[in-house]
């Protein structure tokens, strides 16, 4: 078995529900890997380090014990998915700065910079993709679990956005 590290943000049943409330559902429903954020009113966070046969088994598996633990709970975001340079150099252990020069390298590394999927301040990409272009352009070899959380993560995510534009197409 593998520890994987990821967030879950859910929304609660009601929109002024205090999260704190949730805390021992949490716990007994198989959460007790995971620290809890409460500090906004109808939202609940999950920082989780999970052993699992898989990333897939972990994330899942969390998504299931805190739906359990909070009937009605709606999965908002799993990460670590879309990140900015800020959280891509976290995860890779270097500054900003060095980060931001493998996003402006542009021509002069082996194959351009990935290209964020939402350009704005900040802008953002899909870590997965970063890690695979980390891997083929530089020294550095981030962990197999970092892209395995990364590329189920992504996945949930479009998973929720599929159903998210199922929901609006047939509002039209």
């Amino acid at each position: 078995m593998n520890s994987y590290s990821f967030m879950l943000n859910f929304t609660l049943p009601r929109r002024d529900d205090d999260p704190e409330r949730h805390l021992d559902a949490l716990f007994e429903a198989g959460c007790d890997d995971a620290s809890v954020g409460v500090g906004r009113f109808g939202m609940i966070g999950l920082d989780f380090t999970r052993s699992a046969n898989s990333a897939e088994d972990a994330l899942r598996s969390a998504i299931r014990n805190v739906q359990t633990a909070i009937p009605g709970a709606a999965l908002v975001q799993a990460g670590p998915d879309l990140v900015g340079l800020t959280e891509m150099a976290d995860i890779f252990g270097f500054s900003r700065q060095n980060m931001r020069k493998y996003a402006m390298a542009g021509s002069t590394a082996h194959d351009a910079f990935p290209t964020p999927t939402i350009i704005g301040e900040p802008s953002l990409w899909h870590l997965a993709e970063i890690v695979i272009w980390m891997r083929s352009n530089t020294g550095l070899a981030p962990s197999h679990d970092i892209l395995e959380v990364a590329k189920v993560a992504a996945q949930i995510n479009f998973e929720m956005e599929v159903a998210r534009l199922k929901r609006i197409s047939e509002l039209t």
